[in-house]
């Protein structure tokens, strides 16, 4: 029978042989502030605004809060990313990745969002996060559609969905707003059923 985790441990820790994602603690919020500020410019194209004006910016407990409130609900997780293997003692934050919308009942569908440190691009590690979150996703929470939006100029995501195999499902029209305006978005998805192995196995073949 299927576990649906709850309240301090709703996110379980992933890893692989490189990497060890977690949930964002109360301790993480200065490195995690500092790397968001030091990939800024890197990331800017790719963020999130909102369409109404920009609000008072949430503050990281804030955050931290909305995100162990999903988790609670079993609405999204989100795990920060690390690499143990270099830095055994304290490893620090590279990059987030969440899985966002989760709908149950007759859907069981979910969405997928990331970002990584600029000096840690490049290297095949958000391919292998995303991976690990997708096992957990199809094997511990039992989803059956996952999806991956992304604009068509974002070459580096583009190589993502290509090397986990994701379809492409067409364009969506101003589809999120990112960086100050409505942007399109292509959609990318993959069913339960076409993967044959795990995605972890598919991506190291």
């Amino acid at each position: 029978m299927l576990s649906f985790l709850r309240g301090r441990d709703a996110v379980a820790p992933l890893s692989s042989d490189r990497l060890l994602l977690r949930e964002m603690t109360l301790r993480d919020q200065l490195a995690w502030i500092d790397l968001r500020n030091a990939n800024a410019m890197w990331l800017k194209p790719w963020d999130p605004t909102n369409p109404l004006g920009a609000p008072e910016p949430m503050s990281f407990r804030q955050m931290l809060a909305a995100k162990r409130a999903a988790a609670h609900a079993g609405t999204g997780y989100s795990w920060v990313m690390t690499l143990p293997q270099l830095h055994s003692k304290n490893p620090p934050i590279i990059g987030q990745i969440s899985v966002s919308g989760i709908q149950y009942g007759a859907a069981r569908t979910a969405s997928i969002g990331y970002w990584i440190d600029s000096s840690h691009a490049g290297f095949g590690l958000m391919p292998e996060a995303c991976a690990l979150v997708i096992d957990h996703c199809f094997q511990t929470l039992a989803l059956h559609r996952l999806e991956i939006n992304i604009r068509p100029e974002n070459a580096a995501s583009l190589r993502v969905v290509q090397k986990l195999g994701f379809r492409d499902e067409g364009l969506r029209k101003g589809f999120l707003h990112i960086d100050g305006a409505w942007r399109d978005h292509r959609t990318f998805a993959l069913n339960r059923e076409e993967l044959k192995t795990t995605m972890l196995e598919r991506i190291y073949e």
